[in-house]
């Protein structure tokens, strides 16, 4: 047999590549569907906002202690309660009173209540207006100057974890909504009032907490409960926007596929691009409202009987 002359090599070689691309085209054509659609411009609002978590936790956390041990007499407020500076919240017997007052007793009634207006009780004062979040104790208790009779909370705000990939677009004063896991059909108007100078690390992540404060506290808020927090970054309404799939951006700015209509194919057409979210993206200018808009995709789908990764020109197994 004669050895093939080298032109026949390079023109054996020619037709392998062309059908080789001929058949790779026939398989992608056939495998794959391109879904075209056509969109408007469209007036609506835009909020890019930052997502995350946290629970709800006292801005400030007060223990209460006894100025004395000894034991409680009385406890005048429950959790929940409101109070004010200067307020009574217990009284308590110092550990000699309440020793007088049992052995007074055994003398009857008019002993105790001798010894009960000579020796009086001693009030725990709450140094703050706030809430009861805590009562810890109960009357007959035995305590001590180190035990917490009752907990306040100057007022219950949302701790929130920021990760320190997104802390430099928080800023002091942005706006917030606060959804509860608990009720997640509440949604709470909020902002952002603190963010912390210190980071922490939490599952291997930096993350610095930030403040969230409730414009009003809703009743259903319980400290410890655990919220979800988004924080917009930017808002903007009536602005002409489009779905971010139908962008495409370059070095220079973003692009659409713009339609010409009557069957003619769309072009490539600039325009400037503002704020977006996680659905559109605001239109600056370069387009208007009676503007349309190609959305082109590719659906794939597999041959019926072909597995994926097949060598198109090997033949199929039965």
């Amino acid at each position: 047999m004669k050895l093939l002359s080298k032109r026949s090599i390079v023109a054996l070689a020619i037709i392998i590549i062309i059908a080789t691309v001929a058949v790779a085209r026939f398989v992608r054509r056939e495998n794959a569907d391109e879904l075209v659609t056509e969109v408007q411009p469209a007036r609506g609002a835009i909020r890019a906002v930052i997502s995350t978590t946290g629970d709800v936790a006292p801005q400030n956390r007060l223990e209460l202690k006894p100025p004395i041990g000894g034991r409680v007499d009385e406890i005048l407020v429950r959790e929940g309660d409101k109070v004010k500076v200067g307020q009574t919240l217990a009284w308590l017997s110092s550990t000699d009173r309440a020793a007088l007052l049992d052995a007074a007793r055994s003398q009857g009634p008019e002993a105790v209540k001798y010894w009960s207006d000579v020796y009086k009780p001693t009030p725990l004062i709450s140094p703050i207006d706030g809430d009861v979040i805590v009562r810890a104790v109960e009357p007959g208790q035995t305590v001590t100057a180190t035990t917490p009779v009752l907990v306040l909370s100057d007022r219950l705000i949302v701790n929130a974890q920021v990760d320190e990939t997104d802390v430099g677009r928080v800023k002091v004063g942005q706006q917030a909504v606060v959804s509860l896991d608990a009720y997640p059909d509440v949604k709470v108007p909020a902002r952002v009032d603190h963010i912390s100078y210190e980071s922490k690390v939490v599952n291997n992540v930096t993350i610095y907490e930030v403040d969230i404060l409730p414009k009003e506290v809703p009743d259903v808020f319980r400290s410890g409960m655990s919220a979800l927090v988004e924080i917009v970054e930017t808002s903007k309404d009536n602005v002409l926007c489009v779905p971010l799939e139908a962008v495409r951006r370059t070095k220079s700015g973003g692009v659409v596929l713009l339609s010409r209509g009557n069957g003619k194919r769309p072009v490539d057409h600039k325009v400037v691009l503002g704020v977006s979210d996680d659905k559109n993206v605001e239109i600056v200018s370069g387009l208007t409202a009676d503007d349309r808009v190609v959305i082109s995709s590719v659906k794939k789908k597999v041959s019926k009987g072909a597995s994926a990764g097949r060598n198109p020109l090997m033949p199929a197994r039965h």
